[in-house]
């Protein structure tokens, strides 16, 4: 990675060899020297004072051969720079403490940094003195990211490790080292993982790294349902969370029940962050951790309504309840927990049942138009994951309003049927000549730290359908596919409600 410019461009956390040749044409950037007009090629003469290490001043006769050798010796002279001036110290003219170190650096080479410009610039007592105290505010900072930022103004590439990179952003970020920040940013966007997200989100929140944020938001909506973890379950903040759940571009997998199993294991390690069982137990542990904590509580309070629970409600607020309640058995282990407060299920039935009846007695068919905000908002959200290739058929559970929607993935198509009379069905099925359906699919293959490798969605549509027709939604390369495949999708079977 490039950290940026050198002394000569002023920004940056840029290298400094630069600095004591500027204006020598000794390189363009490219590790070649330049050519004079005429017909032969000269090296430059630098006066005695500034001539770097391994340079001559040449003739005509052997410019070329000597200009060469030069050109191959210059390569090497800002790791020279880096281990003289720098590692070693040599000729410097301050001192820098800080953390219980002390660095013998140069001005010239801290001038690249805003924060040391604007000191040695100014009246400030510092750009008279010798040595520098530095005071360090924030705790991220350590003696090895000072190492790394002060290093970065001594030479053209850094190398930063993952394990690093937040503790060097804050030293960047402190000194104002523009382009070492953006090369921290860098390495966090190509190394997030389950083990790095949450950290480098939290760091994108502190530092301004709006790219690394987003980034860390698209990884997290990808894959907080299908990749969880306890460790990412733990390190996920409140307002982190509100922000996945709230999102349409959540990647549910099963159904918004799912939704709401996870959140009861997040909140469960929000309370109890010291526990470290594994993920398989981890549903067991808090319904009985929940279970006990209810004998503590009136029979109408919900968990949320407590002292312990309210600082969960902004987050469960944005559950869809009203894809939770129209299956029996998830509605049965909403009202068996007892987290949610009843005053929030009301209304959802009341809800369900006003647009069953438009369904039956108004002969509402379904969505008339995409509306962007219902779809993004009260969308039903469900997925599938597909372990390998070949030939499925299934259906979500739950309640459609009479659209028994049988999905097939077959020959690489996804094929979406409006199921009547041809297959059997668990519940009642609507009779109506024809019905709409508002949806997105989206498509996705992940590596094994969780970033796309493919993707592909249909965007927002409407179909509609007669009794037991098919319609292909999507077809897909087979050369391009790989398994596990995962389905994400979004549904709505009727029309808003008119006011």
């Amino acid at each position: 990675f490039s950290a940026g410019a050198g002394p000569e461009k002023g920004t940056g956390a840029g290298a400094g060899p630069g600095a004591p040749v500027e204006g020598h044409g000794v390189s363009d950037g490219e590790g070649k020297a330049p050519t004079p007009s005429g017909t032969e090629e000269r090296a430059v003469p630098v006066g005695e004072d500034q001539r770097p290490v391994g340079c001559f001043v040449l003739g005509d006769v052997y410019g070329s051969v000597f200009a060469s050798l030069c050109r191959k010796k210059f390569k090497s002279t800002s790791e020279y720079i880096y281990l003289t001036l720098f590692l070693n110290g040599e000729n410097s003219d301050i001192k820098i403490r800080a953390l219980g170190e002390e660095w013998s650096l140069h001005k010239i080479y801290l001038c690249q940094s805003g924060y040391f410009s604007s000191m040695f610039s100014g009246s400030w007592k510092e750009s008279s003195m010798n040595t520098i105290e530095l005071e360090i505010p924030d705790q991220n900072i350590d003696v090895e990211a000072l190492q790394v930022a002060f290093g970065s103004l001594y030479r053209d590439e850094v190398l930063i490790k993952p394990s690093q990179v937040v503790a060097v952003s804050a030293a960047a970020c402190m000194l104002q080292l523009d382009g070492l920040i953006q090369q921290c940013g860098e390495t966090m966007k190509e190394t997030i993982n389950a083990k790095t997200v949450c950290g480098f989100y939290k760091a994108a929140e502190t530092y301004g790294l709006d790219s690394v944020k987003k980034k860390c938001l698209e990884w997290l909506l990808n894959n907080v349902m299908i990749h969880q973890s306890v460790e990412l379950f733990k390190g996920i903040s409140i307002n982190l969370m509100k922000q996945l759940i709230s999102s349409s571009n959540l990647f549910v997998m099963q159904v918004e029940m799912d939704v709401y199993t996870v959140l009861k294991k997040w909140m469960f390690l929000q309370l109890v962050p010291s526990w470290n069982g594994s993920l398989k137990h981890l549903l067991s542990e808090a319904d009985a951790w929940f279970a006990e904590r209810r004998k503590d509580f009136d029979s109408d309070i919900a968990f949320l309504e407590s002292e312990e629970g309210n600082q969960f409600l902004s987050v469960f607020a944005h559950l869809r309840l009203q894809h939770i309640v129209s299956d029996l058995a998830s509605a049965r282990i909403i009202e068996r927990d007892s987290l949610i407060p009843s005053e929030w299920l009301s209304p959802v039935y009341k809800q369900l049942w006003f647009a069953m009846l438009r369904v039956e007695q108004e002969n509402d068919i379904g969505p008339q138009e995409i509306n962007k905000e219902e779809l993004e908002g009260n969308s039903m959200r469900c997925g599938r994951k597909l372990a390998e290739d070949g030939d499925y058929c299934w259906r979500w559970t739950g309640f459609n309003f009479g659209f028994d929607l049988l999905v097939t993935y077959t020959n690489s198509c996804i094929t979406f049927k409006r199921n009547t009379l041809s297959q059997p069905c668990s519940g009642s099925v609507s009779l109506q000549p024809r019905r709409r359906i508002a949806f997105r699919l989206h498509l996705a293959s992940f590596d094994s730290t969780g970033r796309v490798t493919r993707g592909v969605t249909t965007g927002y549509q409407i179909l509609s359908f007669e009794k037991d027709q098919e319609e292909v939604v999507m077809y897909l390369d087979s050369r391009l596919l790989i398994f596990p495949l995962y389905i994400c999708c979004n549904f709505l079977y009727t029309s808003p409600e008119k006011q």
